[in-house]
């Protein structure tokens, strides 16, 4: 018998208790064992079994407690009573002719998210959202139609991939090769408007005894939230990649609102101070291809200028469109012009090749039906962007 499992006649006593049930999904160690010892463990023990929770929730991809065979028969009999490891709810789960997977996800408040996996023969990168809807209104970008309706939790963060893999089927933890084997942080929302929950779920992501996926296979996308843009690289040392899509203030104040609050001289200082970028290391900045907004020899000149003395690589992205947008895809001459000027400047500007767009699973075309939450409740989230 576990030492200090608490009385089950007393926790009939209070039947109340039980309909309240921690998810253990975005704990960390410390934290599960702070659990478990809130919940009646003895200390010592609750260490030794938060190592083993973790492992079998990060590692092997356990949903239920009955399956973790290495914790005695009486505890994992009790532990369903205070704890849940389940998954959300799938909504929907599309497959593109291309093999891309889009996977719409509910939440416990009935709240949705998409998350979308991008195939290649022997990998594949998991496209990640950060919030429910998005304050940033960037107007090429689908999301940005929708209002911020909240942050998402670290565990609800995690909780896309561990839904993923579920069904790629690729528990425990591979050592080697992945179909999952990149995260980029640039599905619904803005990363570092919640960088708390974010930064807590990639720690978790990449904690060797779990999921140990290595930071450099792991990439945030921020449309330029400059104060976070060091803690980021200071703390977390992933893969930064930045939403320019403009090269003059007046376009990018339309396409990416948040320019008017962080301009682009910001924006470029705060990437030539980022935390371990270097040659080998480069910061992507992503170009979306707009006919006639951004798309001409000028633009791609005066970006060469911009990126001087920056490690930088550029991924220009053909506009994907969706329902009542007001622009139109560059022409494939126009995106070859501008990216053979990049290139020749000495910027590797590969221009993506879309993905999914058959089931609106590509860049851009990212929207949940989620409803928009009481004005108290956006202002509680927003309060953070309204700080920096």
């Amino acid at each position: 018998m576990d030492h200090l499992i608490p009385d089950v006649d007393a926790v009939d006593r209070q039947p109340e208790l039980l309909a309240i049930r921690k998810s253990l999904i975005g704990l960390d160690r410390s934290e599960m064992a702070a659990a478990l010892i809130e919940a009646g463990i003895d200390e010592k023990a609750a260490r030794m079994r938060a190592r083993q929770l973790f492992h079998w929730l990060y590692y092997r991809g356990a949903s239920k407690f009955e399956d973790m065979t290495s914790i005695s028969k009486e505890m994992r009999g009790w532990l369903p009573e205070k704890f849940t490891a389940e998954r959300p709810e799938i909504t929907s789960l599309q497959e593109s002719t291309d093999g891309t997977r889009k996977w719409l996800v509910k939440f416990q408040d009935g709240q949705e998210v998409e998350s979308v996996h991008i195939p290649e023969e022997d990998r594949g990168a998991l496209c990640v959202s950060s919030q429910v809807g998005c304050t940033l209104t960037c107007s090429f970008c689908h999301t940005g139609t929708m209002k911020l309706v909240r942050n998402l939790t670290a565990g609800e963060i995690i909780s896309q991939m561990l839904v993923a893999r579920d069904t790629i089927n690729e528990w425990p933890s591979p050592k080697g090769d992945r179909m999952i084997s990149n995260i980029v942080m640039m599905g619904m929302g803005e990363p570092l408007l919640n960088y708390d929950n974010v930064a807590k779920a990639l720690k978790i992501i990449m904690d060797g005894e779990g999921i140990s996926l290595s930071k450099r296979r792991i990439t945030l996308s921020t449309s330029g939230v400059v104060p976070k843009i060091r803690q980021c690289g200071e703390e977390l040392g992933v893969n930064l990649a930045i939403s320019l899509h403009a090269v003059t203030n007046e376009i990018r104040d339309i396409l990416v609102p948040i320019n008017k609050r962080y301009p682009i001289k910001e924006l470029l200082q705060a990437c030539k101070e980022y935390p371990g970028s270097n040659n080998a290391r480069r910061i992507t900045f992503e170009y979306v291809m707009l006919d006639g907004i951004n798309d001409s020899p000028s633009d791609a000149r005066e970006l060469v200028r911009l990126l001087k003395d920056i490690p930088a690589k550029v991924n220009l992205i053909p506009f994907n469109p969706w329902p009542g947008t007001q622009y139109q895809c560059s022409s494939n001459n126009a995106m070859h012009r501008f990216a053979k000027i990049v290139n020749d400047a000495g910027y590797s500007s590969p221009i993506r090749v879309p993905r999914g767009r058959d089931i609106m699973a590509a860049c851009g075309q990212l929207k949940s039906a989620s409803k928009k939450a009481p004005a108290s409740a956006r202002r509680k989230e927003a309060g953070a962007e309204a700080s920096l």
